[in-house]
């Protein structure tokens, strides 16, 4: 995982998650969705299975892409807040996986059956789809994908600090990262609440391309750095 790598990792789950979630919303109009009741979500979902679910699957590849992004970034430095933050990312990706894959590997099932004929096991399905939204998709993959971005953020803000990329970077990351804690509250349907946290991702997305950049551009100072002559000579004596 060299910064380069690290780099392309931070593009492309930024990249990825926004395409995702905008060709969610357009064909399947997630979240909003999750606002109806459950046979209308299951009915939406039949009615263009194939492109939510393969939506669904890039949005949990850009999660997944996590893990990895918190290894490489573990290694920009040796600081105690970094050792926490690599475990930390890693959890925050498997969390948001395992909330996500519900949709590609059991609501088809589901989505099937309460359309069928038999109404107790299309109320079972919808009651099964229910328990998996509240479970595998609120607590786990939407709380616990909240609390760990944003815990993974801050750690990773204060192993690298201000030297890193400035004041700005640090601000842009902690604002993004409690806008993304305040989705916890969605729940208990506050006036705002979902607001700032869409905005606290579209800013940590922004984040992630800016940390890419800096990555980037601090290679390249790095490989374009003039070698000193006395350095060059030795070398060349050396050889």
């Amino acid at each position: 995982m060299t910064p380069r790598r690290t780099a392309a990792l931070l593009i492309t789950a930024a990249v990825l998650a926004n395409v995702a979630f905008t060709g969610l919303g357009a064909v399947f109009d997630y979240p909003d969705v999750l606002k109806q009741p459950a046979g209308d979500v299951l009915a939406s979902f039949r009615d263009s299975q194939g492109a939510v679910t393969a939506w669904f699957l890039a949005l949990a590849l850009s999660a997944a892409l996590l893990a990895p992004i918190a290894v490489g970034v573990g290694r920009l430095s040796t600081a105690r807040p970094m050792r926490w933050a690599v475990p930390i990312g890693m959890a925050a990706a498997a969390v948001q996986v395992v909330g996500l894959l519900r949709w590609p590997l059991l609501v088809p099932g589901w989505a099937t059956t309460a359309a069928g004929a038999d109404p107790v096991a299309a109320a079972d399905a919808r009651s099964s789809f229910g328990t998996a939204n509240r479970v595998l998709g609120n607590v786990i993959g939407e709380t616990g994908g909240y609390l760990l971005t944003a815990a993974w953020t801050l750690f990773v803000l204060a192993a690298l600090g201000t030297a890193f990329a400035g004041r700005w970077f640090v601000a842009l990351g902690s604002v993004s990262a409690a806008l993304v804690a305040a989705g916890v509250l969605s729940p208990l349907d506050l006036p705002l609440v979902d607001t700032a946290n869409f905005v606290g991702y579209v800013l940590w997305s922004a984040w992630l391309l800016a940390f890419a950049a800096v990555l980037i551009l601090r290679h390249r100072r790095r490989t374009t750095v003039p070698v000193p002559p006395a350095a060059a000579a030795a070398a060349t004596v050396g050889s």
